[in-house]
C-alpha cells in the first residue's frame, strides 16, 4: 500500500501511457499541438490517436508543438495546495522546452499564495520516457514513505543517470527542428546514414554517432546500452518508438538476449515529442552509469 505523502505532477511531455499515469494518481499537465489548423492538447488520443497521428506526418503533415504555461500549470497544481497537500512537479527537459520555466514561476506564485505548502519542481533534463523511466523511478520511492524533500533530492541525484540512446529513421523532422543541417539531412538521406543521439547531461539533444542503415544503428544502440548500464534486475527498460513496432520487436529480442527476464515497457514517442523526432523514431532509456 503506497505511503505517498505528496501529490505528483508531471507533464505529458513524459509519452507515458495513460492507464500508468492513472493508476499511480500522477497529475498530468498537457503540451500540445496544431496541424491542419486544429489544436490538440495533451497525448491521449481525445481527438486523434497516435497511429493516426503518424500516419499524418507520413502523409506530409507539419505540425506545431506549444509548451505548458504558467497560467496553465497553476490551474492543475493550487487545488492540491487549497487541499492543504504538498506537490512534487516533475518537468520535461528545460533545455528543450519552457515547460520547466512555466513550472518554476508557477511554484513562486503560487508559494506566495500558501506560505505554509511545500512545492518542488525538478527539471528532468529528460525527454519522452527518458523523463517517463525517472517519474517510474520517483513513484516507487514516494511511495515508500519519502518526504517531498528527500523525493526532489533522489530525483536530482538520479536524472543524469537516465540515459537516452535512440535514432531516427528520416533526418527531415530533426532538421526542420534544427537539430541537423539541411546538408547534413540531404547527404544522409541519400547515403542512408541513420544517426545515433541521445539527451546530454545539459538536456539537450546531441549527435554521438552513426551508423549506415537502419539494422545497424539499432544494434549500436543495443550495445551502447550494454557498455553504459548500471541496471540491477528490478530496474526496467523502457522503449518509445514513431510506430515502427517491427523494429521495437526486433531491438526487444536483443534486448532480452543481453539482459534476460527485463521487464521492458514499450509505448509511443507521443505526439508533441513526434512533431520534432519524426515516424521511425526508436529510443531506449536506461540506468546508466552517466548520460
Amino acid at each position: 500500500m503506497s505511503k505517498r505523502k505528496f501529490v505528483i505532477v508531471t507533464d505529458s511531455a513524459c509519452d507515458m501511457p495513460k492507464e500508468y499515469l492513472q493508476q499511480n494518481e500522477i497529475e498530468v499537465v498537457n503540451l500540445g499541438f496544431t496541424m491542419g489548423n486544429v489544436n490538440y492538447e495533451g497525448e491521449f488520443g481525445e481527438k486523434i490517436g497516435l497511429k493516426d497521428f503518424y500516419a499524418k506526418l507520413r502523409d506530409g503533415a507539419l505540425p506545431t508543438t506549444y509548451q505548458v504555461t504558467a497560467e496553465t500549470a497553476k490551474l492543475h497544481i493550487e487545488p492540491y495546495l487549497k487541499a492543504g497537500k504538498d506537490v512534487f512537479v516533475l518537468a520535461f527537459s528545460g533545455a528543450l522546452s519552457g515547460t520547466a520555466g512555466s513550472f518554476l514561476v508557477a511554484q513562486r506564485e503560487l508559494q506566495e499564495r500558501y506560505p505554509d505548502r511545500k512545492i518542488a519542481t525538478v527539471d528532468s533534463l529528460c525527454a519522452s520516457m527518458g523523463e517517463g523511466l525517472l517519474l517510474d523511478y520517483v513513484i516507487r520511492f514516494a511511495d515508500g514513505g519519502a518526504e517531498l524533500e528527500e523525493t526532489a533530492k533522489y530525483a536530482e541525484d538520479l536524472k543524469l543517470h537516465i540515459c537516452h540512446e535512440f535514432t531516427v529513421d528520416n533526418l527531415f523532422h530533426l532538421k526542420r527542428g534544427g537539430r541537423v543541417s539541411g546538408v547534413t539531412a540531404v547527404i544522409g538521406t541519400i547515403l542512408k546514414i541513420k544517426p545515433l543521439m541521445h539527451v546530454s547531461d545539459e538536456g539537450k539533444l546531441v549527435p554521438v554517432g552513426k551508423a549506415m542503415g537502419r539494422k545497424k544503428s539499432l544494434n549500436e544502440l543495443v550495445e551502447k546500452v550494454v557498455e553504459n548500464h548500471a541496471m540491477t534486475d528490478e530496474d526496467p527498460l523502457f522503449i518509445s518508438h514513431g510506430d515502427c513496432i517491427e523494429d521495437v520487436e526486433y531491438v526487444k529480442k536483443l534486448l532480452l538476449e543481453k539482459f534476460p527476464g527485463k521487464n521492458i515497457v514499450v509505448h509511443y514517442v507521443g505526439a508533441v515529442i513526434g512533431a520534432h523526432s519524426g515516424c521511425g523514431t526508436l529510443a531506449i532509456f536506461y540506468k546508466g552509469k552517466k548520460r
